[in-house]
C-alpha cells in the first residue's frame, strides 16, 4: 500500500475552498502512505459519469461535493442502504473489479458528532432547510431513533420532497414553514442545513434552552450569528468543521482500507 500510487480526490463546483485535500493528505503522511496523494477537480454533476469513466485504475475514491451527490449514485454500480434511503452519496469507492460503489458518510459522520454532544436516543430534532445536508440530517436522526423530526423550509415544495426519505427511513416527518422557525428551535437538537446567512434572521427572534444541541453545517465564517447565539444561552453547538472531518474520516478509511490518524487530520483541518 505504502509503494504503490494511489490517487483520490474531491469533485465539484465551486471547489477551490475545499479544506478536504489538507485532511487527507495530512492523514496519509500520519499513516505512513507514501505512494498517496488527494487533489480537488473541478466537476458539475453532468460531468461526473464521464469524469469517472475516465479515471485509470491508480484511483481509489473520490469525495463528492455539491452539486454532484444524486449524480454520484448514478456512476456506482452498487449504493450502500443509506445513501440510497437519502437519495444522495458524498463518496465513491474503486472496488477491485473496477466498479465504483457509493455510500454517504455525511450520515455516520453527522451521528458520530452529535453523540460526542450529548444527543441521546428519544431526542427531538428541527432540521432547518430541506435541501442535501437536511436528507443526511433525517438519516442521522433515524439512526439516533429521534422522538421526532420537525423539517422547517423555506420553500414548501422542497419540504415535501423529504417525506419519501422519512417514508424510507421510517422516521416520523412534521413540516413546518419559515415562520415557525424560532418556537421549534426548543427542539433538544437543532440541526440548521441552510446556506450561508440563510438563518442569520433567527439569531435575534429564538429563545434558545441551555440543553438544546445546536448543529451549524456552515463553517465559514464561524461562527455564525445563529451559533454565537445558541453558545450565549449555553448550549452545546457543534459546527461544519466537526462534521467535515468526521465524514472524511469514514472516507479515508474507505479508500485506503488502514484506520484513520484522526489526530493528524483534526490537526491539519484547524491549523491557520
Amino acid at each position: 500500500m505504502a509503494g504503490s500510487v494511489h490517487r483520490a480526490a474531491v469533485v465539484g463546483k465551486p471547489i477551490a475552498h475545499s479544506l478536504s485535500p489538507a485532511i487527507h493528505n495530512a492523514g496519509y503522511v500520519a499513516a505512513g502512505l507514501t505512494g498517496w496523494s488527494y487533489t480537488r477537480i473541478e466537476c458539475a454533476a453532468a460531468e461526473l459519469p464521464d469524469l469517472v469513466a475516465g479515471l485509470g485504475p491508480e484511483w481509489a475514491g473520490l469525495s463528492v461535493t455539491m452539486p454532484g451527490k444524486e449524480a454520484a449514485l448514478r456512476v456506482a454500480a452498487e449504493v450502500s442502504p443509506v445513501a440510497a434511503a437519502v437519495g444522495a452519496a458524498n463518496t465513491l469507492v474503486r472496488r477491485p473489479d473496477g466498479s465504483w460503489y457509493a455510500d454517504n458518510t455525511d450520515v455516520s459522520g453527522m451521528v458520530e458528532v452529535l453523540t460526542e454532544a450529548g444527543v441521546r436516543p428519544g431526542a427531538t430534532v428541527t432540521v432547518l432547510g430541506a435541501g442535501g445536508t437536511a436528507r443526511a440530517a433525517l438519516a442521522a436522526a433515524a439512526r439516533l431513533r429521534a422522538a421526532g423530526v420537525a423539517v422547517v423550509g423555506r420553500r414548501p415544495e422542497a419540504v415535501a420532497e423529504l417525506a419519501a426519505v422519512a417514508d424510507a427511513l421510517t422516521l416520523r416527518l412534521a413540516a413546518a414553514s419559515w415562520s415557525e422557525a424560532p418556537a421549534l428551535a426548543d427542539a433538544d437538537v437543532v440541526i440548521s442545513t441552510v446556506p450561508k446567512g440563510a438563518a442569520d434572521e433567527l439569531a435575534g427572534t429564538v429563545r434558545w434552552r441551555p440543553e438544546t444541541v445546536l448543529f451549524d453545517a456552515i463553517y465559514d465564517p464561524w461562527p455564525t450569528p445563529l451559533a454565537a447565539s445558541a453558545a450565549s444561552a449555553g448550549c452545546r453547538i457543534v459546527s461544519g468543521l466537526d462534521l467535515l472531518l468526521a465524514q472524511a474520516i469514514g472516507q479515508f478509511e474507505q479508500f485506503t482500507g488502514v484506520p484513520a490518524p484522526r489526530a493528524a487530520m483534526s490537526a491539519a483541518l484547524r491549523r491557520p
